[in-house]
């Protein structure tokens, strides 16, 4: 992780062992997702109040993304303020100030945050069309929600704005 400073003048402690967490607010729904996809631990709930957040933040040690100036601003929470509106920018602030990606890109469900654990077809077909069976060899399951992740042609898509993506974070901004 990097030291860059966090909203509030509190930073990510650089020299911690602590695997980084993330939560996102409500604003930032999107953002969890692709931050999911890019191999960062995000956590979001799209309906919580501001107290739940902060809350769930400190007993999770999660860094709380916020576009919310007030909260970003309380005492006591690891908060980084996104201020940007578009996406990539999002996705450089998160990395100037914590660093890149601590696990591989597309290594967690998209949809709950859980890890994808590599199964056989077997293990999966009950939960894939046959098609999809007969055309596949390779197959991920999310450790918590259980959806089944097989590289589909949209794949090819989302790998490349990732590239994308990860290029940029790659190279520091100004």
């Amino acid at each position: 992780m990097g030291g860059a400073a966090v909203a509030g003048g509190r930073g990510v402690d650089a020299v911690t062992a602590a695997p980084l967490e993330l939560l996102a607010d409500c604003m930032l729904g999107r953002l969890a997702k692709w931050l999911r996809l890019l191999g960062y631990d995000t956590a979001y709930e799209n309906d919580a109040s501001d107290p739940h957040l902060a809350r769930r933040a400190r007993a999770e040690g999660r860094v709380l993304l916020t576009r919310d100036h007030e909260l970003a601003g309380r005492r006591g929470l690891r908060t980084l303020l996104i201020e940007s509106e578009t996406l990539e920018e999002q996705v450089q602030e998160v990395q100037d100030a914590l660093g890149p990606p601590p696990d591989p890109a597309l290594s967690r469900c998209s949809v709950c945050n859980g890890v994808l654990e590599t199964v056989t077809p077997a293990e999966i077909a009950d939960h894939a069309p046959l098609y999809v069976l007969r055309t596949q060899t390779e197959f991920r399951r999310c450790s918590n929600c259980g959806k089944v992740y097989w590289p589909g042609t949209h794949i090819q898509a989302m790998r490349a704005h990732l590239e994308e993506m990860r290029k940029r974070i790659e190279e520091p901004s100004g």
